[in-house]
């Protein structure tokens, strides 16, 4: 992780709010969803926000929380979570028929794997309410925005070393943010 700048709360969602507009008429559109958790993560981890760079691998060891496939018929990701590789995996095993259990899903991965890299928004911790509340790792980095992208990416092979990703991350300790700015000198 390349630690770029400490970044105040206001400046994360206005990025997010940008990015990501909320679309009330839009079913497919879950970004209050996601606005909440950013939201949560603000109050939970006291407003401690840094823009960053992952590599590859990195982004494929990033939790993913519960995630129900767009209520389709198959759960995509357990109440226990997975890593997006592990998630990227179980997508690949479920290929042939997850676009007809799951067509939203599939419709928002398939859109994502040819998009422009925006960035993710993730926690060291999960953050309250029901998709988190089972998670059997409880830190790391979280997802908070970005599920999609992360999935398609990750199966479209793009998660490579020396690829980098942007994100802003809730919930860096001093040490990482000490760590990580070592190597952006690098």
């Amino acid at each position: 992780m390349r630690v770029l700048e400490a970044v105040p709360f206001e400046a994360v969602m206005d990025h997010f709010a940008q990015q990501h507009p909320c679309d009330p008429q839009d079913s497919a559109n879950s970004n209050d969803e996601a606005q909440g958790h950013i939201r949560n993560a603000q109050s939970t981890l006291q407003g401690r926000w840094h823009r960053v760079l992952l590599d590859g691998p990195e982004v494929l060891r990033v939790v993913l929380p519960w995630h129900l496939g767009e209520d389709g018929e198959v759960e995509l990701i357990p109440r226990t979570g997975l890593t997006v590789a592990d998630a990227a995996r179980r997508l690949t095993r479920l290929h042939a028929t997850y676009a007809t259990t799951n067509p939203l899903c599939a419709a928002k991965l398939a859109r994502q794997a040819t998009a422009s890299p925006l960035p993710l928004f993730l926690s060291t911790v999960p953050m309250p309410g029901p998709d988190y509340e089972h998670l059997t790792v409880r830190g790391g980095l979280i997802h908070l925005d970005g599920l999609h992208r992360m999935l398609a990416w990750a199966t479209a092979d793009r998660l490579v070393p020396d690829r980098w990703t942007p994100a802003y991350v809730a919930g860096l300790s001093p040490a990482d943010v000490r760590h990580g700015a070592g190597h952006d000198q690098d």
